[in-house]
C-alpha cells in the first residue's frame, strides 16, 4: 500500500501514475493527514471490478444452492459455457 499527500498528485502526477502501473497497487491520497482519495491503474481497476462481479455471482449461486434451487448438470453447464464463448467470439469479431 502506498500513501501520499493529496498535493503530490498535482506535483508528481507522472510519478504517481507510474507507481500505480508498475506496482498494480492503489495509491492512497491523504488531505490534512486523513484519507481522501484512492488512485489506481485502469487495468488494475478493471481486474478488481471483474473479480468483485464474479464474487457476487458466485455468492448468488451459492445462496441458490443452499436454498435448494435446482442447478445445472455438467452437460448443461458445458452447453451454456460453449454458448457464452460463441457469443463473446461473435461480439469481438463485430468490433474489429
Amino acid at each position: 500500500m502506498y500513501i501520499k499527500a493529496s498535493a503530490s498528485i498535482r506535483q508528481n502526477y507522472n510519478k504517481i501514475a507510474e507507481l500505480c502501473k508498475s506496482s498494480g497497487e492503489p495509491v492512497y491520497l491523504t488531505k490534512n493527514g486523513e484519507g481522501d482519495l484512492v488512485v489506481m491503474d485502469i487495468d488494475a481497476f478493471v481486474r478488481r471490478e471483474k473479480m468483485l462481479q464474479l464474487r457476487e455471482e458466485l455468492l448468488s449461486v451459492e445462496e441458490d444452492r443452499l436454498s435448494g434451487l435446482p442447478g445445472m448438470d455438467l452437460e448443461e453447464l458445458n452447453c451454456r459455457l460453449d454458448q457464452i464463448i460463441d457469443e463473446e467470439a461473435n461480439e469481438s469479431t463485430k468490433s474489429v
